[in-house]
């Protein structure tokens, strides 16, 4: 038996290929299937089955596709349902792959048809899950996006999946492998581990959620505790992953028009379409196209497009690094943006080439901040609530780029100010939306809070911290 985690950094996301005996299942694949295709064929193997935990509503998964390609058969849980051909499992079915066999185990909590599967080896024995967003490493998984009747809350589903966690996971043996869907930095949970592969008896003690002396309410108040709005665009991928979508090579095929930069403003014009720059954030505010927004494909770039474009079907020309044309359109599509009608050819050189206009953005080390602020330097904190509530400068507003759009009318159009993150990626992006809409005296602060804390500016921070 041969169990790969594939993990893709960029979406906090792990997708398996297990393989016995000449077959192979594939348990919540990415959009782009080529690499489980490839992976097969050099062992000599047929891909028989793709199992889904649930309906993924942080990205859009490759199983449509893989299954076009490779004739597998898609399986999902109890209460799945689905636009196109499925096996729904019942709970406790059990499937073969070679030797080995896959149990199903329903395990409602996170979304109601979250299942998880239970590996045995060629002996019998418990031998790992493909847990979904049941249970994380250090987490599991928040019970308020699922698409449920009017008639069930998140603390119905906070009670089901104790319920799940209770009665099928946390019986199995300590050294069972636990194979997460996702790591640290997904949105489906609120602290997730940086380690994405563990055991049932490392996560007994020490994850919150599955402490012994636990009542069911204790478990109801702290999963559901401080849960901040899920990003718009899930419950959009939840409807593709659910009704379908268009093939990954038309979508490729959509996207990769080579523009000069005049076909690009005319395109522009009357597509409506967000520009969008991916290069480097250093790159990006000495020179890029006016209007254009900036989420460089370095940083958490997928989860930062659906979270700020939110629209899938939004139109957008890309401005990439030369080369990572295909690499962008590739990321895009994981998050259901397909909509990709080209790309800058020679990338952004051949802009600054044209002679045509162009913008910048300034920024500001540290140090300069700090001599700002001792004449009353207007600054706004950009990184999420929890890290503004650890540790902020003093009297400086936390106005998070998740929710931007909610604070539109808090900055300045008359007066500069100023911008920070951790580190520098997300102020540029807050900062480009900004002045993609008129706040055109808005100034970074490369290094972000990294490089604050190094000064002398006067901060606040909590002696309190949460554990979850």
């Amino acid at each position: 038996m041969k169990i790969e985690q594939i993990y893709t950094g960029c979406l906090a996301q792990g997708a398996y290929y297990m393989e016995s005996e000449g077959e192979v299942a594939i348990i919540d694949p990415l959009r782009e299937v080529q690499p489980y295709i490839a992976m097969a064929e050099k062992a000599g193997a047929k891909i028989k089955y793709i199992f889904e935990t649930h309906f993924h509503a942080d990205f859009v998964s490759g199983h449509i596709t893989l299954a076009e390609k490779t004739g597998a058969t898609i399986v999902y849980g109890p209460s799945a349902n689905t636009k196109y051909d499925v096996h729904i499992a019942k709970d406790g079915e059990e499937f073969t792959v070679g030797a080995i066999t896959i149990t199903a185990l329903h395990t409602p909590g996170h979304t109601l048809e979250s299942t998880t599967y239970l590996v045995k080896d060629t002996h019998g024995k418990n031998h790992a899950i493909f847990s979904g967003d049941t249970l994380f490493l250090g987490d599991v998984g928040r019970p308020d996006l699922a698409q449920k009747g009017k008639d069930i809350t998140q603390e119905d589903l906070a009670g089901m999946l104790f319920d799940s966690l209770r009665n099928k996971i946390m019986p199995l043996e300590d050294d069972v492998i636990v194979y997460p869907a996702h790591g640290a930095g997904s949105a489906c949970g609120k602290n997730l581990s940086k380690e994405t592969i563990g055991t049932i008896g490392e996560q007994k003690k020490s994850n919150y959620a599955l402490r012994a002396n636990m009542t069911r309410t204790e478990f109801i108040a702290e999963v559901t505790e401080g849960l901040l709005p899920p990003p718009a665009y899930f419950p959009l991928n939840v409807k593709l992953n659910k009704e379908g979508y268009a093939s990954i090579d038309d979508v490729l095929q959509k996207g990769s028009k080579a523009l000069s930069p005049e076909e690009f403003v005319a395109l522009a014009s009357s597509s409506n379409a967000v520009i969008l720059d991916v290069r480097p954030q250093n790159q990006f505010i000495k020179g890029f196209i006016p209007q254009s927004i900036f989420i460089g494909l370095n940083g958490s770039f997928a989860p930062w497009v659906g979270a700020l474009i939110q629209d899938v079907t939004q139109p957008i020309l890309l401005v990439t690094p030369v080369g990572q044309e295909e690499d962008t359109i590739t990321r895009l599509s994981r998050v259901g943006f397909d909509n990709v009608l080209g790309y800058l050819k020679g990338g952004y050189s051949t802009w600054a080439n044209s002679g045509k206009e162009a913008d910048e953005l300034l920024s500001v080390t540290a140090s300069v901040l700090e001599k700002k602020m001792q004449n009353g330097a207007i600054v706004f904190d950009v990184r999420k609530p929890g890290e503004y509530t650890s540790d902020h400068i003093v009297n400086v507003a936390n106005t998070p780029l998740d929710f931007i759009n909610d604070h539109i009318q808090e900055f300045p159009t008359d007066k500069d100010f100023y911008l920070h993150c951790a580190g520098g990626y997300r102020s540029v992006i807050a900062a480009s939306i900004l002045k993609s809409r008129g706040f055109h005296r808005v100034i970074d602060v490369a290094g972000g809070y990294k490089d604050i804390k190094t000064t002398s500016i006067q901060r606040t921070t909590s002696i309190c911290s949460s554990n979850k």
